[in-house]
């Protein structure tokens, strides 16, 4: 196939090498990086799948139209998502060929990852849970009082280790009320005992992504593990029916199931309980180089689950005005099952 892309990931996943102004073009066998000469010698020292390629700074495209007008080919293909209107304006200007719509198309070719990859998602996913137990660790002794905003600025240091890593996506810390808003933002609302904890958060590594939820009991014994004890037996309730989902999730995890049939074993736990207007989001998402990546585990996903797939289970009840809990692990797809990382 014959195609084009624009967004970070993608290039690094073809090549090894990304930055914030290049193209990658595909024309038969070969393969051509384009880019501008702030970053021509770091690409051409790394890449070697791709003739690196100085285009004009401001407007690459002239250059992969150049060479797709040389290749001769009939049909190129680009994902709709990558292109902006101006952008695909400039792409097809005197182009006589078919440009060809296929939506997700690199994220596809990533949808199953190879045994480097999943060493590389491990390791983020223990650095991921290592820095939730170092957050926990100092709530615990300096979290009372404490607003979001202040907690927010917390995590995302010991999250980032001094710099060594980097974030998936801005933790998402949430108290008590604010936990019913499934991505809430940091407010001055302040951690006192007896408060519902709720904490989101990932790091990359490598560039891969890690993606982790707990919730938590605030008191003298506060930690990040699934085992909590809530003061209230409605919010006991609620926590041990999302828990019960992802556990019913988990178990329904085999090669061969479709993706919708994972979501709908958390989904009837939820529903059972009398909650099921309360979970509005799907049950996982796949990670990788993105953080959402292919395949999703949705009411709707008719994706057939392959062995080496990644994704979170990660269902979740939300009451507005009142609290919200969810539980999230990332997992890989193994011949026995969900194989839990972190």
């Amino acid at each position: 196939m014959n195609y084009i892309l624009q967004d970070e990931n993608a290039l690094y996943y073809e090549c090894g090498f990304s930055c914030d102004h290049a193209v990658f073009l595909k024309l038969g066998s070969e393969a051509f990086f384009i880019t501008d000469a702030r970053y021509t010698t770091e690409a051409s020292e790394i890449i070697q799948n791709a003739t690196v390629l100085e285009g004009d700074r401001r407007d690459l495209l002239k250059t992969a139209r150049l060479l797709i007008r040389k290749s001769g080919i009939t049909t190129l293909a680009y994902n709709p998502a990558e292109w902006n209107v101006e952008a695909y304006a400039r792409l097809s200007e005197k182009l006589s060929i078919n440009l060809q719509k296929k939506p997700n198309f690199s994220q596809q070719k990533r949808i199953i990852k190879n045994e480097h990859e999943l060493e590389i998602l491990k390791k983020a996913a223990l650095f991921g849970r290592d820095a939730f137990t170092q957050f926990g660790e100092f709530l615990k002794l300096h979290g009372e009082g404490m607003d979001e905003k202040r907690a927010f600025f917390e995590a995302e240091a010991i999250l980032k280790r001094h710099g060594e890593l980097g974030l998936s996506f801005e933790p998402i810390i949430a108290l008590g009320a604010n936990a019913a808003k499934p991505h809430a933002l940091p407010t001055c609302k302040t951690l006192q005992k007896g408060e519902l904890v709720l904490l989101d958060a990932g790091v990359k590594y490598q560039r891969y992504c890690s993606d982790r939820t707990r919730t938590s009991f605030f008191d003298t014994q506060f930690n990040f593990e699934k085992e909590q004890h809530f003061n209230e037996t409605f919010k006991q309730k609620v926590y041990d029916t999302v828990l019960s989902a992802q556990e019913a999730a988990l178990k329904t995890v085999k090669i061969g199931v479709k993706a919708k049939e994972i979501d709908k074993a958390a989904r009837d736990v939820i529903d059972k309980a009398g909650f099921g207007a309360y979970f509005i989001h799907s049950t996982g998402h796949g990670v990788g180089l993105d953080i959402h990546e292919l395949p999703v585990i949705s009411a709707r996903s008719e994706t057939i689950i392959e062995e080496n797939m990644v994704f979170t289970i990660e269902p979740g009840i939300y009451l507005p005005e009142q609290f919200g809990v969810r539980i999230e692990d990332t997992i890989i797809v193994r011949n026995s099952g969900a194989e839990v990382m972190g």
